[in-house]
């Protein structure tokens, strides 16, 4: 296998096999980011004079037609070359000679992988971004759509208090909004440039880092050349931390979705085609896609476990096993692609149920609306807990409060809920504000 630190002697099959495991298939998702960091250090190389400006322009058009192969398809990693960083060099040193080689002046394969992880997951945030948000509008679509339309609420899995559809889609909207503020800050702490760290260890090249900044996009450096490298591992767990959020998120809907599609309960349901059967139950329409939602959901929110496990008991300074950060959090950044897309989609075709609390068997839900409306009629709140609660042990309680229905349904608007952000004011207008507070970066 070719590779940029050979000193004339071969590791054997079996080594190579080992430590470089799954690393070349991978590589290729940085590809393109590789070529965009060559760029930006070859012209930072040109202006400090390691570079002259006709070999600038040579390399660079050189480099711009590597990443047309790549975005068409037509590159390849060869199989006796061992990553992105050593294909590049040898397709430039193939085509131009000489020249090719002196890319990789006051460079390392240190800094260069810590720079194409960094423009990736900061492209891979801001498409996880888009799809949150897109989600969150969904949400905040069927929260107003059908706020009117009553829920049980819950705890300890018991009976507990009027809720809403709106309520219930509201507060998934707005949790989305906090877990984005978990991602901001994972993209802040991506957005720094480690380009001129080497090694680790800085290099004796007037090398003009702030320069490689600002060609790159980066909103700031890792100053410290060490700290450059200590944050290998660090990008990837902000990153493996904020998706944990959002799928913690998604586990619970997923959840609640399995629960509500069920006949005990039957809240919701989807069309046929988007749920599937038994081979031996007829009438089966099970819930698959919110089931492996909550299981790669597990899955993504493993990923920070993972990382930090991997990254703890190494000193400061480069280590192989970072090698396998790739390993753990590009599959979970795949899964957490597919579960926005996939539950965005889902909640385009939700069906809800109407009237659901007419049934008696929620008639317990509204003895605390009772005890409100005694104690706002002048009872005290202690004494109108108490004649409620012998009420329900006699079997005789009855909820007072709303005599006359909503289209013959008791609706949100028969409760009179007015505190901020409940049945009645949804608070939709704040959580899209704290939405897009979050989302701006």
């Amino acid at each position: 296998m070719s590779t940029l630190w050979s000193k004339g002697t071969q590791a054997t099959e079996l080594v190579e096999d080992f430590t470089v495991g799954n690393d070349r298939i991978l590589d290729m998702r940085l590809a393109k980011y590789d070529v965009i960091g060559s760029k930006a250090h070859i012209r930072m190389l040109e202006s400090i004079g390691l570079l002259t400006a006709d070999e600038l322009v040579t390399l660079t058009e050189a480099l711009d037609q590597i990443l047309e192969e790549i975005g068409n398809g037509t590159f390849i990693l060869e199989d006796d070359v061992e990553d992105i960083h050593s294909q590049v060099e040898l397709l430039l040193t193939r085509r131009l000679g000489d020249i090719g080689k002196k890319i990789h002046s006051g460079r390392s394969r240190n800094d260069q992988v810590l720079v194409d992880v960094k423009l990736f997951l900061k492209d891979e945030v801001l498409k996880i971004r888009d799809e949150v948000c897109a989600l969150f509008a969904t949400l905040q679509r069927l929260s107003e759509e059908h706020k009117n339309v009553l829920l049980p609420g819950y705890t300890h899995g018991q009976v507990a208090m009027p809720s809403s559809f709106g309520l219930w889609f509201g507060a998934y909207a707005e949790a989305l909004a906090d877990d984005m503020y978990m991602l901001r800050g994972a993209f802040h702490v991506t957005d720094c440039n480690p380009l001129g760290s080497a090694a680790g260890y800085g290099s004796s090249f007037p090398l003009d880092r702030q320069m490689t900044t600002d060609l790159l996009g980066f909103a700031s450096l890792d100053y410290n050349v060490v700290a450059a490298q200590l944050s290998r591992g660090r990008s990837e767990r902000a990153v493996a931390s904020a998706m944990g959020a959002i799928a913690l998120t998604l586990n619970k809907f997923a959840s609640d979705c399995c629960m509500y599609m069920s006949p005990n309960y039957g809240f919701i349901k989807f069309p046929d085609e988007l749920t599937t059967g038994s081979s031996i139950m007829p009438h089966k329409k099970n819930p698959d896609v919110w089931e492996i939602m909550r299981g790669n959901c597990n899955r993504i929110m493993s990923a920070e476990n993972e990382i930090s496990l991997l990254c703890s008991n190494m000193p400061h300074g480069y280590h192989r096993e970072y090698q396998l950060l790739k390993d753990i959090l590009f599959p979970a950044l795949e899964l957490m692609h597919k579960c926005l897309m996939m539950a965005d989609y889902m909640l385009q075709h939700i069906i809800i149920k109407e009237g659901i609390l007419d049934a008696p068997i929620y008639d317990y839900l509204f003895t605390v609306e009772e005890v409100n409306r005694r104690t706002l009629e002048g009872m005290p709140f202690r004494d109108a807990y108490r004649s409620v609660g012998i009420e329900v042990n006699e079997g005789r309680f009855s909820y007072q409060g709303a005599p006359g229905k909503t289209n013959g349904q008791l609706t949100a608007e028969d409760l009179h809920h007015t505190s901020l952000g409940s049945l009645g004011n949804l608070c939709t207008e704040q959580i899209r504000t704290k939405m897009q507070e979050a989302s701006d970066f």
